[in-house]
């Protein structure tokens, strides 16, 4: 398993290596892959419990839960593009 650490450090060696901006793109696509299906991991598990919660107060806090990986996922996603945008800037340079 992947640990947090470890996800960071190859974000942080792509960004201070100063590598071709087609190889950083390539680096971030990984990354972001990585990230949509461990959001998308603790998504399932979160609508599980709302389905499965006991009473209503356990149901809307994993509501609260499902609302915010999907806010993640959304905030992911415009990371991304923002990221293939810059890249695609880079590489006309």
């Amino acid at each position: 398993m992947t640990r947090h650490s470890e996800t960071t450090g190859t974000a942080a060696a792509v960004l201070g290596r100063g590598i071709e901006a087609s190889e950083t793109s390539a680096e971030f696509r990984v990354l972001f892959h990585r990230l949509n299906n461990q959001l998308g991991i603790v998504l399932a598990h979160a609508e599980l419990l709302e389905a499965k919660a006991a009473d209503e107060a356990d149901r809307m806090r994993a509501t609260q839960v499902v609302t915010s990986v999907l806010d993640a996922m959304g905030t992911a996603r415009e990371i991304r593009y923002r990221t293939e945008a810059s890249a695609a800037g880079a590489d006309l340079d």
